[in-house]
């Protein structure tokens, strides 16, 4: 197997997708509505210092997306990035990751669903759920023409969404730096209201197992990079820019709303850059917020079709999900994967609205810890696979991650005290709970096919 492609001839995917595709998708993966709107509860939670929450969750992201480029650069074919998991720590592994991975992002693509479909419904006479449908109908057909259509439908939406973040940088720091407010610089407000972490320290080191689940998305390169020219390198060409996207979308932006109005006026819920449009007197803020938000939504919700299908064809390649998953249309494109991820999005939705506290609570509840699982077993794929590669095979280590063993075991360390975090914190155990259930489920099916296949 090479290039992210199957073995059978008439299977594999095309390698439709540019470099610009890759990198946009990257970025989308990273700006969507927990930025646009849910940094507001972090804002209210932790105060100015919630820029070094995201600081950190970004460390712990770019930690990651160095030792998947290590191990892309290893298995240039391995594909979508649960393969280096399959890989480091074997089937079971593979199995259990692959298939967090799909569920999650079918619980992703129904809540945005109904994001994108409560917005419409501020302007369009028709019910929430009959919107979503139509919504999760459009990005269905954009996935089913080709990879290159997803490609290209991502790059335009993730660039309308980096053209937001940049006008809102420039406005609000014209106006933080005193050059359009009336008062002069605003930037008193860092700790004008009870210091720059009123809530303590503690607040701003466990605001990280909340902010951290905004930054999940930027492994979506990865999945879409086994369909592009070059794998392996564009993988590699991505970690130093994921660190500088994560500074410059979450850190400066959220630094100069909290500049430009008190953080104790952020009211959770509400995006905090429509109200930092509002009182720099932006007509229509909370309108142009909206569609802002809208497109970011319909982003993830394109993304998420895209990595569920592709996580499926991968799982059934391997013998982990049925075989006629493994069948691609004319236009090289899993579409009964696609079909399938569809389907499922339709059923979370239905539950939304005929079981929103019982049905889909647990659903959503399940997914909520599931990335920070898979993103600790690519750690531990990664320190297993590094060191056989060293006993074995050293020169064919190209890129390297940066002081290891150390920051490797770092890394796999915070993700270990976040997960121990949501354990003890009422708000979040319900989360961890469920998402424990849920893996727990994955490992025993694992046991029950491979016994069947036996």
């Amino acid at each position: 197997m090479a290039g992210g492609q199957v073995e059978a001839g008439e299977n594999r995917l095309e390698a439709a997708l540019h470099a610009r595709h890759v990198a946009m998708i990257a970025i989308g993966g990273i700006i969507g509505a927990g930025l646009f709107v849910g940094s507001s509860t972090s804002i209210a939670q932790i105060g100015p210092a919630v820029v070094v929450s995201y600081g950190l969750a970004g460390l712990v992201i770019l930690m990651i997306m160095r030792m998947l480029s290590e191990m892309a650069m290893l298995h240039p074919g391995a594909g979508s990035f649960t393969e280096h998991v399959r890989i480091g720590l074997g089937p079971l592994a593979g199995f259990v990751a692959g298939w967090l991975y799909w569920y999650f992002w079918v619980i992703v693509v129904a809540i945005e669903a109904i994001a994108g479909a409560v917005i419409l419904a501020l302007w369009l006479p028709f019910e929430v759920w009959q919107i979503g449908c139509v919504l999760l109908a459009l990005m269905t057909v954009v996935n089913l023409f080709s990879a290159r259509s997803y490609g290209e439908f991502e790059f335009w939406l993730s660039t309308a969404k980096v053209a937001a973040i940049l006008g809102f940088i420039v406005i609000a720091g014209l106006w933080a730096f005193g050059v359009t407010s009336p008062s002069g610089n605003t930037f008193a407000n860092l700790t004008a209201h009870g210091g720059f972490a009123p809530k303590g320290w503690g607040a701003v080191i466990g605001g990280v197992t909340s902010v951290i689940f905004a930054l999940c998305g930027a492994e979506i390169a990865t999945v879409a990079a086994a369909e592009s020219h070059a794998p392996a390198k564009v993988i590699a060409r991505m970690t130093g820019s994921v660190a500088l996207r994560i500074l410059l979308f979450y850190v400066v932006s959220l630094t100069l709303i909290v500049a430009v109005q008190p953080w104790n006026t952020v009211v959770p819920g509400q995006s905090p850059y429509a109200s930092s449009l509002a009182l720099m007197g932006i007509p229509g803020a909370a309108t142009i917020m909206n569609a802002v938000v809208l497109v970011a939504v319909l982003s993830c919700l394109n993304s998420g079709l895209y990595v569920t299908s592709r996580a499926l064809f991968g799982l059934a390649r391997h013998g982990d999900a049925p075989q006629a998953l493994i069948r691609l249309n004319k236009r090289k494109v899993p579409a009964r994967a696609t079909i399938i991820a569809s389907l499922f999005g339709y059923g979370a939705m239905a539950a939304s609205v005929l079981s929103p506290e019982g049905v889909f609570s647990f659903l959503v509840s399940a997914s909520g810890a599931l990335m920070l699982v898979i993103y600790l077993m690519v750690c531990l794929a990664q320190v297993r696979m590094r060191k056989i590669t060293e006993a074995t095979a050293p020169e064919t280590l190209q890129l390297r991650m940066w002081l290891f063993p150390w920051l490797s075991y770092a890394t796999i360390g915070a993700i270990g005290v976040v997960l121990v975090a949501m354990a003890l914190v009422p708000e979040l155990r319900p989360q961890f709970l469920a998402s424990a259930v849920t893996v727990g489920i994955a490992a025993a099916a694992w046991f029950f096919f491979r016994r069947q296949r036996t």
